[in-house]
């Protein structure tokens, strides 16, 4: 099935990254996230698609605008635990600590052009990431999401508090609401994760999806 994943990628109006992609996806990930320290470097996505070319993902528009863009590498989570920093399980981004015969597809990067929100690009690099899983026969998609959201009710709520709370629709987040209409359970919150991420107070929310086709060897 993993020769097939072009194909299959293509059928939902993605396709694999490519390394003339790196500095185009670099500037739309900037604009994504809106601020330049968070988005992964040129050279960080040419080492991603030189060691898990399959894992690295981009849309884009008819025009040849990169308008998103998704990243991934294989591990066993259980090598890492609940405690990770991003930089841990990302090698810093450069994902040389891929492991081919790992069972856990673990998401470094997704972001969407602001201009092109609304148009189901997002749902449709979860979409390819849940074609990466079934396609290399592995058991769950993980990442540590942001909650960006987090640093308006930090005075009254604890992490743990606001997560449960945007589970429970009471409150609103940007992206951990997003990934639970896609399908994603909550974990845990994780401290000290991502440092730069100031809206999230450096927290984030660990987040798992389970391939219902896995089959443990």
């Amino acid at each position: 099935m993993k020769e097939n994943l072009a194909n299959i990628l293509e059928q939902i109006g993605a396709r694999p990254m490519e390394l003339r992609d790196i500095y185009k996806v670099n500037e739309m990930a900037a604009i994504g996230f809106g601020d330049p320290s968070i988005p992964f470097k040129p050279e960080h996505l040419a080492s991603q698609i030189e060691t898990f070319p399959e894992g690295q993902v981009v849309i884009e528009h008819e025009d040849g605008t990169i308008i998103g863009s998704c990243s991934s590498v294989i591990v066993n989570f259980e090598d890492y635990g609940v405690n990770h920093s991003f930089d841990d399980i990302s090698d810093k981004g450069y994902i040389r600590n891929h492991n081919p015969q790992g069972k856990n597809l673990y998401g470094t990067e997704v972001v969407v052009h602001p201009e092109y929100r609304g148009l189901k690009v997002g749902m449709r690099l979860y979409e390819a990431r849940r074609q990466i899983v079934k396609a290399f026969q592995l058991e769950s998609i993980l990442f540590g999401g942001r909650i960006p959201n987090y640093h308006k009710h930090a005075r009254e709520l604890t992490p743990e508090q606001y997560a449960q709370k945007v589970i429970n629709g009471v409150l609103h987040d940007p992206v951990m609401t997003f990934q639970l209409r896609n399908g994603f359970k909550f974990i845990s919150i994780m401290p000290n994760y991502l440092p730069q991420d100031a809206e999230s107070l450096k927290y984030a929310a660990l987040m798992e999806w389970k391939n219902p086709d896995y089959k443990q060897v």
